[in-house]
């Protein structure tokens, strides 16, 4: 028996996700990404002497948007604490948080693994503000310091430690991804920084009910790393296990280049923290009117998008799942959908020559330069078998996005793409073939039956691609039925 089977791993996960406002959680500053270094700054976010946060009440809104998606209670009387601890790149020696007093509480995210559907449990949703940025690599010789984060909005998403593999949190994060993209409350840009996560990490013998002392895995910045780290984590502590080890409370670090984890510091507990109620922020009060006017606002999350196009379009499942798992990739499809009742096709347009072109390209669906009703009209006559989808996906394909605003239709013609449906004419085709190949036309009619795509492929050939696939197959199965 391998050793780790004897082990349980146990996975509790913060998301850290910044929110969309145009301005910081208390003051007017610009929350925008990308500034020259400490130019989105003032004396708040500073933190001089006698200045006075200012509650941003879009904040508090995006907050409850991810609690009520999440079926979180939100918590209607509320305050901010603040939580002291010294860094270089916090300017006031103190974080405002409602780590003590969440907005949201209780909920759960659904996710889908290998196993089946499982609910992952949330503690809560908390709002606080971000840190600064240590900048290391600028200067050989010192730290340097861009405060433009600094007071900038985020939603924590705590988890209860539910998460049982390095597989269930990879699912965990692409989910929680996808939700705050849908409500607009975070762009999920993990590379920027927009969406972070911490990791807690314990193992424990299976059927021990008992947690073990746990590691906290900082800052982690993409959903494969997040898988790596608890890989990697989980089997460190069962060695440690194993060879009679301590394990200490510990904050460690993920070294994307070689799948490792280091420690930075032993952990701090709440109490280190001195949590106490921010003086100069009231405390603020949530009435059932305003979440209900909030709770309309509340878009078609990706699952219930999903279950539609199941239900509706008459997806597969594994359609719809794929097209729903980008927000803007859905966009495009569900303007597509406007524009022709072709869903199945649609589907296997997107799935296929779309995808396979944004991958070769690089880019995203944003990018992509035909417009829906374009796309829409390329796939209403290869559905209505003007041009064959080989041709469409093909050569077609390729002309339209090099020329956008081009009529599919009129750009088949002029290029001689359109698909042969003349009976006549492709039954001339068809003794060519058959005639060319007397000995497997013996064959076939012997019992060698997958002899049929040789000829079909022949008569395919002879009109350059453009006999329609289903009359020729018609065509030549009668022809080589009649003379047999």
């Amino acid at each position: 028996m391998n050793t780790a089977d004897a082990y349980e791993i146990v996975v509790g996960l913060e998301v850290h996700a910044r929110l969309l406002t145009a301005s910081k959680l208390f003051c007017g500053d610009s929350a925008a990404y990308g500034a020259e270094p400490n130019t989105h700054v003032s004396p708040i976010t500073l933190a001089h002497p006698g200045t006075l946060p200012k509650m941003n009440s879009q904040a508090i809104e995006s907050a409850i948007k991810m609690g009520l998606a999440c079926h979180c209670r939100i918590e209607q009387e509320n305050y901010f604490a603040r939580k002291n601890y010294f860094y270089p790149d916090l300017p006031k020696g103190y974080q405002v948080s409602q780590h003590t007093t969440p907005i949201c509480e209780g909920g759960h995210v659904t996710i889908r693994t290998s196993a089946g559907e499982k609910n992952v449990r949330l503690n809560r949703i908390h709002l606080e503000e971000d840190a600064g940025k240590s900048l290391h690599d600028i200067d050989p010789d010192n730290t340097c310091i861009d405060l433009n984060r600094a007071g900038t909005p985020l939603i924590e998403i705590v988890t209860e430690p539910d998460i049982r593999s390095a597989e269930e949190a990879f699912a965990y994060v692409t989910e929680v991804r996808k939700l705050v993209q849908y409500l607009g409350v975070c762009d999920g840009n993990m590379e920027e920084g927009s969406l972070r996560c911490d990791a807690n990490i314990s193992v424990r013998k299976k059927g021990d009910p008992k947690l073990g002392t746990r590691v906290e895995v900082k800052n982690l910045n993409s959903v494969r790393n997040i898988k790596r780290a608890v890989e990697y984590e989980a089997a460190r502590l069962i060695q440690m296990c194993e060879a009679g080890e301590t394990i200490r409370q510990q904050t460690r670090s993920f070294d994307a280049g070689n799948g490792t984890t280091f420690a930075i510091r032993d952990k701090e507990d709440a109490d280190d923290y001195r949590y106490f109620p921010e003086p100069d922020l009231t405390p603020f009060s949530l009435t059932d009117d305003f979440i209900h006017s909030i709770r309309e606002t509340l878009p078609e999350l990706p699952a219930a998008k999903a279950e539609r196009y199941i239900t509706q379009l008459q997806l597969s499942a594994y359609d719809a799942q794929v097209i729903t798992d980008e927000k803007t990739f859905a966009d495009y499809f569900e303007t597509l959908t406007t524009h022709t009742s072709y869903y199945k096709q649609a589907a296997n347009w997107m799935l296929g020559p779309v995808k396979t072109w944004l991958n070769d390209q690089q880019c995203a669906i944003t990018e992509f330069p035909l417009k829906p009703a374009a796309l829409a009209a390329l796939i209403t006559i290869t559905a209505e078998n003007k041009v064959s989808f080989s041709q469409a996906s093909g050569k077609l394909f390729t002309l339209l996005t090099g020329q956008p605003e081009a009529d599919p239709l009129q750009l088949a013609e002029q290029n001689n793409l359109l698909q042969e449906s003349d009976a006549a004419g492709i039954e001339a085709l068809v003794d060519q073939a058959l005639a060319k190949f007397p000995d497997k036309v013996a064959e076939y009619r012997k019992g060698k039956k997958g002899l049929l795509a040789l000829f079909v492929g022949e008569v395919m050939k002879l009109s350059k691609g453009k006999a329609d696939p289903k009359m020729t197959n018609e065509l030549v199965t009668k022809k080589l039925k009649s003379e047999s």
